[in-house]
């Protein structure tokens, strides 16, 4: 994801996680509250699950980022390998294994099929509190026995997505993965509570055309955006081809091919 926060009201509640919870509250610049108040929109609550965030009106459950359990479980155990698209996007096949920088990391999903398959993942995500779930999911996986040594692979980087591009030093990634937040249509089957939360939380990434330009003349191989299917392209620059799936899509703008 790439927005920055709405308006939307958000605190860190009391638990028993003092310091963790004066920490985030610090970082985020918001107030640490010792019961549930309507004021605010949204909580940041610590559990022996770890972070999550819920809707003060208790609509639905906690989101947090969790590598070995859930769904990402299910991904690395049935999600196909890699043969699933996400994998085909990015280049992985025989033994190429290439390096991604993912952009827009969200809450990681991708990014974890991705270092499942043996790719190194750098990851940036703007969004503060979304960096926050992703930054506490990192350090819970990283000490799981099934799940630690994938999560090795992964880091998350400071900044925005341009000023990580701009300051980048060293080896170029030869991948980077695109995955900004489309405009909700209003059209779709009902939203995941994950998406319904970030809608209301963080907005749309109105301005990912930005971000085309500069990734193209970064990565070394190639550029991958996810879009919806009927999403138009991004920065209206047509790809050098798609892989299609039911709703989604994956545009590939190559810069170089791979070889193994």
């Amino acid at each position: 994801m790439l927005a920055d926060t709405t308006d939307a009201k958000l605190a860190v509640a009391v638990g028993g996680f003092q310091f963790l919870e004066n920490a985030l509250a610090l970082e985020l610049g918001v107030p640490v509250i010792k019961k549930t108040n309507n004021a605010y929109d949204f909580l940041l609550r610590f559990t022996s699950e770890g972070l999550g965030l819920e809707p003060v009106d208790g609509r639905s459950g906690a989101v947090r980022v969790d590598f070995a359990a859930g769904k990402a479980r299910h991904r690395r155990v049935f999600g196909g390998g890699k043969g699933q698209q996400v994998a085909k996007a990015v280049g992985v096949q025989g033994g190429v294994r290439p390096s991604i920088l993912d952009l827009t990391a969200g809450l990681g999903g991708d990014a974890f099929v991705l270092a499942s398959l043996g790719c190194r993942v750098s990851m940036v995500e703007r969004q503060p509190v979304v960096r926050a779930l992703l930054a506490d999911g990192l350090a819970r996986g990283e000490l799981d026995i099934d799940v630690g040594d994938i999560v090795a692979g992964m880091s998350l980087k400071k900044g925005d997505a341009l000023s990580v591009m701009s300051a980048w030093e060293g080896v170029a990634p030869q991948v980077i993965y695109l995955d900004p937040m489309f405009p909700h249509t209003g059209k779709s089957a009902q939203v995941k509570k994950e998406m319904a939360l970030f809608r209301q939380l963080v907005g749309s990434d109105e301005d990912a055309d930005v971000l085309l330009a500069p990734a193209l003349a970064l990565a070394t191989h190639r550029v991958v955006v996810k879009r919806p299917r009927i999403a138009p392209d991004l920065a209206q620059h047509k790809p050098t081809y798609r892989l299609e799936g039911k709703s989604n899509r994956f545009d590939i703008y190559v810069n170089k091919s791979f070889t193994a």
